[in-house]
């Protein structure tokens, strides 16, 4: 196994859900192989309040989390990616910044919990789907042996992972 720690940036339009959601989860899950972070292309300024308050009823620290740009990690002196999600349809459609490093990149776009409407209790239940299928989809990554693949395989994985859940609706819920 390999010691080497794999930087990982989700990316979504706004940077108040989805992609702070899978930036908490692979934190947690792959401390130790993995770092996380997460951008959006149009930052909402904060991270919406239904992150915050399912975060916190999971256990996670929510302190350091916020909405940043993806210019960040642009930059010069910014940590190199080795991976780049999507996790959002407007997001994977917009031109990205050219990410040093070349970072293999996917799409594993995820509905929009900031978008839901209705009850409390919906909306609610719209953020648990989204952590839902975040994080079965980083248990997949998890369990790829990423050193041991070579880049098209695991480019291929990678997709695969993505593609996967399409009718995730239906499923029962484990978050409440």
């Amino acid at each position: 196994m390999s010691d080497r720690v794999y930087n990982v940036l989700f990316l979504c339009t706004g940077n108040s859900a989805r992609s702070v959601i899978a930036e908490a989860i692979l934190e947690r899950e792959g401390k130790g192989r993995f770092r996380a972070f997460s951008a959006g292309s149009q930052p909402k300024g904060a991270v919406n309040p239904g992150t915050l308050k399912l975060l916190r009823n999971l256990g996670y620290d929510v302190s350091g989390f916020r909405s940043k740009s993806w210019l960040e990690f642009a930059q010069q002196g910014a940590p190199q990616m080795d991976f780049v999600f999507t996790v959002c349809d407007d997001a994977a459609g917009e031109a990205c910044p050219l990410w040093p490093g070349q970072p293999m990149t996917a799409h594993w776009g995820v509905p929009d919990p900031a978008a839901a409407t209705g009850s409390e209790a919906e909306i609610a239940a719209a953020f648990d789907d989204a952590y839902r299928m975040l994080a079965r989809r980083i248990e997949l990554f998890l369990a790829l042996p990423i050193a041991r693949l070579d880049k098209m395989v695991l480019h291929k994985e990678l997709k695969d992972i993505g593609a996967s859940q399409q009718n995730t609706k239906q499923r029962s819920r484990t978050v409440s």
